[in-house]
Parts: structure tokens; C-alpha cells; sequence
């Protein structure tokens, strides 16, 4: 029946624009489960007394005073989606006209490719720091943290790792994301105008490749920046754990593999493992301070050269 529902949804699919995004959060819901948000108290208490833990161990190593939201949000997937639909209709709003020869034929394929994105996604991801990227800034919270509660629980069992452990693991990663963004107030303006610009000249018919490329690298930096962090911050081993994801990784079936292609998360692990390198080399050649220097100014950033280099960046923050 949900099968049936979401491909239904995704056939009447309406409007003016290339995708109908009712459509899409409900077809995207109709075929996913959304998983249990029965959750103890203590289980609650522990999120939040992770959070806490992982400010202030981020914090003491990294030096970076920066605040996290008001609210940690425990969620399932359907909350998930209903959270970042927002944010994919943000980025996609300069496509509104792009509908094409064929305008009907043309909005359901796009609401079919968006509903298969968010559905994957949804079951997937398990932590998300979100800036709010494009957001209207209306007065409300300007940053988000949320847990998908029944993939962590799916994950950590197919794992056979200890609960409490790898919500501390993945709670860790997420508030090093809010650190970096904390220590640099524009980071957000700075992904927001190259993600308008690179959509914007995709509208037109042209795919600006330095754009993409430097948003790139920009997340390169953010990435291995957040691995910095959390090999410097969290209180105990964790390569077991890694090596388990890894595992898992490399482990999925034919259909799952192309999607994640298509969905670029594959480039999302080459932007790990970069970033990974890069700040491990800067760290270990100066200092973990030394290495937020990279927040300091947008011209600080990391070239796509330098990420292969550590040293040239190095030599250029020196001088």
C-alpha cells in the first residue's frame, strides 16, 4: 500500500514548476517507514547530556566558543523529511521555470527523482547539524541539530555496537559541524551565494564547473575539519566503529550502490578522506589552533591544490 500511495502521489504531480513538492513529501513518506520514536526517558537524557559533553570537549580542544541550537531534536524519518524538503525546494527555486518541452511528463520525473533522493536519505541518515541554508532568518532558530532516532537504533543493532556509545559517537561528529560554523559566522552566507550562483547558471543551461568545484573543496575542508575534531574530542576510540560503517558501506546491494552514486555520497567520502588528510598533516606539522586558521576568513579556505599540499597552505598562513 505505501508503494502504491507514494507511486500514486508522485503520478499527480501538479503545479506551475519542475516539481511538485507536495507531491514528493507525500510520496516520499508513503514509501518509507517511518520508523519508531519510542524512546525512554533515559534514552532522551542521554542525547542530551552527549550534546552537552560534546560542546564542551569540542570546545576545550578546538578553542572555538560557539553555541548550539535551543532545541535538540530527537526525530523519525518522516520528521527528517518534512525538515530538509524545505532546504531542497530552497536550492532548487531558481529551476521554478525550467520545466521544459513537455511540462507534465517533466515534473513527474523530476518529483520521481527527488522522492527516491529524500526516501534514501531518510533511511540512511542518522545525525544532521543543519545551518538552514537559504532560509528566510524570520526570527526563528538559525541552526538545527537532529538524531533520525530509528536509524541510529537499526544501525547501531545491525552493528552489534553498544547503544549509548555509538549515540555518543554520532552526537560528537554533529556538534563539530556546529563548531566549525560557529567559528565561522560567514560560512553560511559563503555556501549560500556559490549554491545560488551554481543552481542559477544550471537554470540557464550551463554548469559553472569552477563553482562546483570550489563548493567542493569548501566542503572538503569542512568535512576533514569536523574529523579533526572529533579524533582530538571525543573521550574514547572509535576506529572499531569506522571500520564497522565502512564495512557496511561496502556492503550494500546493486540498487543501493547506483543511488548513492547518482546522489553524489560517494564524492561525500573522497570530501572525508581529503579533509581527513589535509588537517591531519596541518595539525601534526603545527597545531589543531593553527589549523582554524582555516575559519578565520573566507581567503583562508583551502584551494583544491592545497588540500593534495597541506604544506603551501601552511607557508601561506605563516606569512
Amino acid at each position: 500500500m505505501g508503494l502504491y500511495r507514494s507511486v500514486r502521489a508522485v503520478s499527480e504531480a501538479s503545479g506551475s514548476g519542475p516539481i511538485d513538492w507536495e507531491a514528493v513529501a507525500e510520496a516520499s513518506k508513503a514509501g518509507t517507514d517511518s520508523g519508531t520514536l519510542d524512546i525512554s526517558t533515559a534514552e532522551r537524557e542521554g542525547y542530551a547530556t552527549d550534546v552537552r559533553d560534546a560542546r564542551d570537549r569540542v570546545r576545550s580542544v578546538s578553542g572555538i566558543d560557539f553555541d548550539l541550537p535551543d532545541r535538540v531534536q530527537i526525530i523519525n524519518r518522516h520528521h527528517w523529511i518534512d525538515n530538509n524538503i524545505e532546504t531542497f525546494r530552497r536550492v532548487m527555486t531558481p529551476l521554478e521555470d525550467q520545466v521544459g518541452m513537455f511540462p507534465s511528463a517533466a515534473r513527474v520525473i523530476n518529483s520521481g527523482s527527488m522522492t527516491v533522493a529524500l526516501s534514501f536519505l531518510a533511511r540512511n541518515v542518522l545525525g544532521q547539524y543543519d545551518p538552514l541554508l537559504l532560509a528566510d532568518g524570520d526570527g526563528a532558530d538559525d541552526h538545527a541539530l537532529y538524531f533520525v532516532y530509528p536509524n541510529i537504533a537499526h544501525v547501531a543493532d545491525s552493528l552489534a555496537a553498544d547503544d549509548d556509545r555509538f549515540r555518543r559517537w554520532i552526537a560528537f561528529h554533529e556538534v563539530t559541524h556546529a563548531a566549525e560554523f560557529g567559528a565561522a559566522p560567514w560560512l553560511s552566507d559563503h555556501l549560500e551565494s556559490r549554491m545560488e550562483d551554481a543552481v542559477e547558471k544550471l537554470a540557464a543551461g550551463d554548469i559553472d564547473r569552477e563553482m562546483l568545484g570550489e563548493l567542493d573543496t569548501t566542503m572538503t575542508a569542512v568535512e576533514g575539519y569536523a574529523e579533526l575534531l572529533m579524533d582530538r574530542a571525543f573521550d574514547e576510540e572509535y576506529q572499531d566503529l569506522r571500520e564497522e560503517i565502512e564495512r557496511r558501506r561496502q556492503g550494500r546491494g546493486p540498487v543501493q550502490t547506483l543511488i548513492r552514486r547518482v546522489l553524489g555520497l560517494n564524492m561525500k567520502r573522497r570530501q572525508y578522506e581529503r579533509g581527513k588528510d589535509f588537517f591531519d598533516a596541518v595539525a601534526d606539522a603545527r597545531d589543531i589552533e593553527f589549523a582554524g586558521k582555516v575559519w578565520e576568513r573566507p581567503e583562508n579556505l583551502p584551494t583544491d591544490a592545497e588540500i593534495d599540499a597541506p604544506e603551501q597552505w601552511i607557508r601561506r598562513m605563516a606569512e
